[in-house]
């Protein structure tokens, strides 16, 4: 409500400790405590879409009235890497959403052929097999992709955020829409 002596501890992006009251229809707050603020998030416009869109497929993936422990923690540490000003906040969002899709248990195979488990080189993503595929398991009409774009998904995926990370914008763009095509087809949802 606005007024309310909780307002400066609930703004989006805040990680908080909250105490609630089990009302009829709706919690109550009776208690926020700010863990931690996240406050250059919602100042600027680009790191407040990406950090949006990471709440938005967290809460897509996330059930009701259970703990989501790692799905948490994921979030927490992509807040935190916005925070950090990337010079490619996008490429941070990238990695976070290939992060949750493993969380979710849509891992996608980018090491070897997610059709016969061949391991290699493969340049050929296919959204229903769960990634990289071999040219034997690929089906007609299927482009390869560019090497540069595979290596910047394999790069995401990993230990990297997307800040250390040289690629052009072209290969940026295919790796994102890439990553939300692969969503979209198994969690059933697009991102706004």
């Amino acid at each position: 409500k606005p007024g309310s002596r909780f307002g400066g501890r609930l703004e989006p992006f805040s990680h908080v400790d909250l105490q609630l009251y089990e009302g009829r229809n709706l919690d109550v707050v009776t208690q926020a405590e700010l863990i931690e603020g996240f406050a250059g998030i919602r100042e600027d416009f680009v790191l407040s879409a990406c950090g949006s869109s990471m709440v938005e497929a967290a809460d897509f993936v996330a059930q009701e009235g259970e703990r989501a422990n790692r799905l948490d923690v994921l979030l927490l540490d992509g807040l935190r890497q916005l925070v950090a000003v990337p010079q490619w906040p996008a490429s941070v969002l990238d990695a976070y959403l290939l992060r949750l899709a493993s969380v979710a248990g849509y891992h996608p195979q980018l090491d070897a052929c997610a059709g016969c488990g061949v391991p290699g080189a493969h340049a050929v993503f296919h959204l229903a097999a769960g990634g990289v595929v071999c040219f034997r398991c690929t089906p007609n009409g299927t482009r390869p992709l560019d090497p540069q774009t595979l290596q910047l998904l394999r790069s995401l995926a990993g230990s990297d955020w997307g800040h250390d990370i040289s690629a052009d914008q072209r290969a940026r763009r295919a790796v994102s829409a890439l990553i939300n095509s692969f969503l979209q087809y198994h969690l059933g949802r697009s991102l706004k």
